[in-house]
């Protein structure tokens, strides 16, 4: 039974802080694609770093750790050559019920527009840096995916990824997001498309979910959207409800009515939010945003 209507914070930018600085100072020079969560007192927090494409593009996941969730000390990194990948992105992090640490990470085919998500496994999250990586999320030769945000609660493992049309070299930004179910967080099944974009609206073009809230029978994301192919990189922010079915699983999501949240610089890029309960109980959030100079920094607001 729901305890009541489901929120998720948005930004307000003013009252946000920079946690985590780009490796450079111009557009394609990016940190942020958070994935934050709590463990025993301590907010971890992962993500990807990212050089202009000609120069590495996405060279890294960091994983980093902060008593306040601000002030973070990175605690264990992996670079692309770990994957044998011509790119990085969003990672998600994972602690286990049974205390293991779990990295997913999206991991681009050298010379492709292809994606899948590896997965590495540790005792701790130091250990993670040097944990060896097996293939959870494969994609085909039809679609690449990446980017996958997951719940865990007594129904089993839960989760959504963006996932990418590829019989068309120029229209693999295209996305939406599809929802799996797991037994262990390891072996998946595909249940459906969870959100789509919507024709004519500022999502048309592709839609990616970036966190989870769950509230009994009711779930609220925030997404990623843009309406063209010229906005790829640069997506902004908005929301989307749906309920728990009668096995468990998650049903479609609506989205929301109303403008995206977005950065105050051009080209607008706000995306990538992740959403974590303090250990006082308070919310805050962590995103990826567009900065004065083209380049993305990531920064976190308390809610």
């Amino acid at each position: 039974m729901s305890t009541g209507i489901t929120t998720l914070p948005l930004p307000r930018w003013d009252e946000s802080v920079v946690v985590v600085e780009p490796p450079g100072d111009e557009p394609g020079a990016w940190a942020g694609a958070p994935s934050s969560i709590v463990v025993d007192g301590w907010v971890y927090l992962a993500y990807r770093l990212r050089l202009p494409i000609g120069e590495g593009r996405g060279i890294a996941n960091v994983v980093a750790r902060s008593r306040d969730g601000v002030t973070f000390e990175p605690v264990a990194e992996v670079g692309k050559e770990t994957f044998g990948a011509e790119s990085l992105e969003r990672p998600a992090l994972v602690h286990t019920h049974d205390g293991r640490w779990r990295l997913y990470v999206s991991v681009a085919t050298p010379g492709t527009k292809h994606w899948r998500v590896d997965l590495i496994e540790s005792a701790t999250p130091e250990g993670l840096a040097t944990a060896p990586a097996r293939t959870v999320l494969p994609g085909d030769e039809t679609v690449g995916v990446k980017d996958p945000v997951l719940h865990h609660d007594e129904f089993g493992w839960h989760l959504w990824a963006s996932v990418h049309p590829l019989e068309s070299w120029d229209d693999a930004d295209r996305m939406t997001t599809e929802y799996a179910t797991s037994p262990d967080g390891v072996h998946w099944t595909w249940r459906g498309t969870a959100l789509a974009g919507r024709t004519g609206e500022w999502d048309a073009r592709g839609v990616r979910v970036s966190s989870v809230r769950v509230d009994g029978d009711e779930i609220t994301v925030a997404y990623d959207g843009r309406a063209t192919a010229g906005e790829n990189w640069e997506e902004r922010t908005g929301t989307a409800r749906g309920k728990r079915l009668a096995d468990g699983t998650f049903g479609e999501l609506t989205a929301s009515d109303g403008d995206p949240v977005a950065s105050p610089h051009p080209p607008y890029g706000l995306r990538y939010l992740s959403l974590v309960t303090m250990p006082d109980g308070s919310d805050r959030i962590y995103y990826e945003a567009t900065r004065a100079d083209g380049a993305h920094n990531l920064r976190s607001e308390a809610v």
